[in-house]
């Protein structure tokens, strides 16, 4: 968690937001049901993400490190899309990245075989995205099945990440089957679970009910003692329980920049884009930063306190140097 602090600081006082997120592509062989990147709002209303002018080849390898050079991140989300579209591209691309000395996260749903020779590449992490137990997942992730993610995923280490949604709360001990399964696989490093996050005024069937996010906040810290793999704390839940009222109080929006498969258009408030409803926040990522901006350090200093002084810093450094 330190060395996230200060690789965070370090670019702040430079005027550099810490975290960049690329849409690598628009293309994606799934069409889950309530996919946030294919909303009609994602990129503001006029255009959405399929109609989005994308890149391939060396113009996309080109494209991505244009960005980082632009922007210079010490973590890079690689998302979509299904960036594993992209696959021959990030052959060349995740090699150069680490040797840049830049924490990699592919977002992916392992729909194809994730290149072994991967697994050698220093600061790759690889996030599979799993909606729910394996009846539910197939039918709504078809043809990222379950078969096709456990046979994609052999030989690497990845992070489970499900998106808690209503339909799943409704039946009794749906968590801890899900949480158990995971847990159990040796190719799951870690499990990563994210509350649905409506956009204002949405009425999906995936939205929770207050009743739904309170049984989720709590089987949660009932499940982490018994399934180690986990990776929910108290902070995270402290975050779920009092999300943020606007992405100007989200340290995560603060502190990240987030790019669509242009490499030009914006993606704001934050990842989610359009208007997202933060008093109904549950992003994963949010709720971690969070949890490290309330971090205590020596002498009674909130890590939070010096990130507010470090984007104030880094903002007249960005004038000047823009000057």
């Amino acid at each position: 968690m330190l060395g996230v602090i200060f690789r965070a600081w370090g670019r702040l006082l430079i005027g550099y937001k810490p975290f960049l997120s690329i849409e690598l592509t628009r293309e994606c062989p799934l069409s889950c049901p309530g996919c946030y990147a294919y909303g009609d709002q994602h990129l503001g209303g006029q255009i959405t993400l399929r109609q989005v002018r994308d890149l391939k080849g060396q113009a996309l390898i080109d494209g991505v490190l244009g960005l980082l050079r632009e922007h210079k991140p010490s973590h890079v989300s690689l998302v979509g899309g299904e960036p594993l579209v992209r696959y021959r591209e990030l052959d060349e691309l995740l090699p150069q990245m680490a040797t840049m000395g830049i924490q990699t996260q592919l977002v992916t749903s392992a729909v194809r075989r994730i290149p072994q020779e991967w697994a050698l590449i220093p600061r790759l992490g690889i996030s599979v995205s799993i909606d729910g137990l394996q009846p539910e997942h197939d039918e709504r992730r078809k043809p990222a099945t379950y078969e096709r993610i456990l046979k994609n995923i052999a030989g690497h280490q990845v992070s489970v990440h499900c998106t808690l949604t209503h339909q799943q709360l409704v039946r009794d001990g749906y968590l801890e089957e899900f949480v158990k399964f995971w847990s159990d696989q040796p190719t799951t490093k870690r499990i990563w679970m994210s509350l649905f996050t409506p956009q204002k005024g949405e009425n999906s069937k995936e939205r929770l009910t207050p009743e739904d996010r309170w049984k989720a906040i709590q089987d949660l810290l009932d499940l982490k003692p018994k399934y180690p793999k986990l990776d929910v704390g108290r902070g995270v839940a402290e975050f779920y329980e009092n999300p943020p009222n606007s992405p100007g109080e989200c340290t995560f929006a603060r502190l990240s920049t987030c790019i669509s498969a242009d490499f030009e258009k914006l993606i704001t408030p934050c990842q989610f884009g359009g208007n997202p409803d933060c008093k109904n926040c549950g992003c994963i990522a949010s709720a971690g930063m969070d949890a490290v901006q309330r971090h205590q350090l020596p002498f009674g200093i909130r890590v939070g306190q010096i990130l507010d002084a470090s984007l104030k810093v880094g903002a007249c450094i960005k004038h000047i140097r823009n000057r």
